[in-house]
This record gives C-alpha cells, sequence and structure tokens, in this order.
C-alpha cells in the first residue's frame, strides 16, 4: 500500500490573506503552495508575477514565503502565519533557530501581540526545525 500524496495547501487557506489578491492570483491559475513557489522562486518571477496579476510585490513575497513554511509538516494556514509574523518567513531561517529558542520567542510573540492561537509545543518545535534543515532551499531572497 502507497502512502496518499497530500496535495497542495490553498493559498486562501492562509490566516490573514486578502481575498481580492487570492482572485487575481487565481485568474493566472496559482491557487495552491506549490503553484505560489512555482511561480516566486526568484526576484525576478516575483516582480513579473506582481506586474501580470496586479497583486503588491510585497504580497507576493509573502505569498511565497508562506507557501515556502507551508513545505514543514504541520505547519499550515495559523502555524505559517505566526512564524511568518514572528520573522521566522522562510525555510533558511526555520533551520538556523534552535528548539528552545524558537519556542520561547515564538511564545513571546503570542504574549505580546495577542495572536490568535497557540504557541508551538517543543516537540513539534524540534521536528520542525529538524524538517526544516533537511529541506531544500527553493526561493531565492
Amino acid at each position: 500500500m502507497t502512502a496518499k500524496k497530500q496535495s497542495p495547501f490553498k493559498l486562501r487557506g492562509f490566516r490573514g490573506v486578502d481575498e481580492k489578491h487570492i482572485e487575481q492570483l487565481e485568474k493566472l491559475k496559482i491557487k495552491n503552495t506549490k503553484q505560489m513557489l512555482d511561480a516566486g522562486r526568484t526576484k525576478k518571477q516575483r516582480a513579473a508575477l506582481a506586474k501580470e496579476s496586479g497583486v503588491p510585490g510585497k504580497i507576493i513575497l509573502e505569498l511565497v514565503c508562506l507557501s515556502d513554511l507551508a513545505r514543514l509538516p504541520g505547519v499550515k494556514g495559523i502555524r505559517a502565519r505566526l512564524y511568518y509574523d514572528a520573522g521566522v518567513n522562510s525555510i533558511r531561517k526555520m533551520a538556523s533557530w534552535e528548539p528552545e529558542a524558537l519556542r520561547v520567542m515564538v511564545t513571546k510573540y503570542v504574549e505580546k501581540t495577542g495572536f490568535d492561537g497557540i504557541p508551538p509545543l517543543p516537540k513539534e518545535v524540534s521536528s520542525t526545525i529538524a524538517t526544516a534543515r533537511k529541506l531544500p532551499i527553493v526561493v531565492e531572497e
């Protein structure tokens, strides 16, 4: 029996995205994280996508970063937003953290900002960072 391949996470599933921007990208057949990463890996691709879609470049970059984080198991809509908003906006940055330091930083971020979500547990942070260290870097900063 083979494992069922997970379908890519839909962009509209990320917390805090503007529906209008998602609709503009969907007109270009960009509906999920895989398509977003394929279309926006490089600065040049992101600039072209912003021009073609009418979505501001900073929003394109945000969606690419969220899509990059969503490659991590368990990091999807709310968790990807939490890490992104706390400043851990890429697989590269995630891989650079030590688990306890990241857990403490994100916990303080949630307490300070009132982010509507719970901080990750120690085991989750350790697993997320270990996975990030194994994944290839696919987004050009």
